[in-house]
């Protein structure tokens, strides 16, 4: 989704990343992973921040804007002969109300427009994994703290 400044569906459009967009969106990342990563024995306040800081690529992040106001990110990376869902963060004010499914749909048609099986991995327990999972998403290989999911393109051809 990167570059793409005219998708709007419902008041959302994304915009491109840019380097300064870094800190807001580690900051975002530190608030939306707090209670799973605590939940995992895993959170650590300057860890969380950080790992987004050392895998942050504006070049492949979108970032979610509601009326001039960041609502949250996404990455998608190839890598590996797929593209890889990463950081997709929505602030706890936005999430619960379909616009994780909008994003993601958008996010999908265009990899399935490409032909790209999409992988990602959410943490175990994490309410995220349902709107994957209803977006056709499979688990692939899990760990302790990790679940690993993939979806192969679908036909390009079906109804939207």
């Amino acid at each position: 989704m990167p570059g793409s400044t005219s998708a709007r569906t419902a008041g959302w459009a994304l915009r491109s990343a840019v380097a300064a967009d870094v800190e807001v969106i580690a900051e975002l990342r530190a608030t939306v992973m707090r209670a799973d990563l605590e939940r995992l024995g895993r959170y650590d306040e300057h860890r969380v921040r950080q790992r987004l800081r050392d895998s942050f690529s504006p070049q492949y992040t979108s970032i979610i804007m509601i009326d001039r106001e960041l609502a949250g990110c996404v990455t998608v990376r190839p890598a590996d002969g797929r593209q890889w869902l990463e950081h997709f963060y929505l602030a706890p004010r936005h999430q619960g109300r379909g616009l994780g499914s909008a994003v993601l749909r958008a996010v999908l048609e265009r990899t399935d427009a490409q032909g790209m099986t999409v992988a990602l991995n959410v943490l175990q327990g994490s309410a995220a994994r349902r709107l994957y999972e209803r977006h056709g998403f499979v688990v692939e290989a899990q760990d302790p703290i990790d679940v690993f999911m993939v979806r192969p393109p679908a036909a390009t051809t079906a109804a939207a």
